[in-house]
């Protein structure tokens, strides 16, 4: 079983910038591919980017190409997302998941586990 911790949501104003953070348990971080889903009031969760298992392969939602950046530091066991320009368009509750297969990426992808995710907010 897989535990997975969101952080680093808030309240920003427009055009400003957050870092979210996924702390992942276990012993078999680096063999995953991840990834970043939101999901605002009324809609249904979309994907917005994601990260292969050594971190060389990303992808991105095109709402978010250009202001976002997904990363991943395997020795900390933590997933990273740099939002910057934040519209009020992103606002949503930001959810970590690790793809169903280790050892293997592809673009788009998700996994039965999820965090409880991380609110962002941005204001007008």
């Amino acid at each position: 079983q897989v535990q997975l911790v969101e952080s680093g949501g808030g309240l920003v104003q427009a055009g400003g910038s957050l870092r979210l953070s996924c702390a992942a348990s276990g012993r078999t971080f680096s063999s995953y591919a991840m990834g970043w889903f939101r999901q605002a009031p009324g809609k249904e969760r979309e994907f917005v980017a994601d990260i292969s298992w050594s971190g060389s392969r990303t992808y991105y939602a095109d709402s978010v190409k250009g202001r976002f950046t997904i990363s991943r530091d395997n020795a900390k066991n933590t997933m990273y997302l740099q939002m910057n320009s934040l519209e009020p368009e992103d606002t949503a509750v930001y959810y970590c998941n690790t793809h169903r297969s280790p050892n293997t990426y592809y673009a788009g992808g998700r996994g039965p586990y999820w965090g409880q995710g991380t609110q962002v907010t941005v204001s007008s």
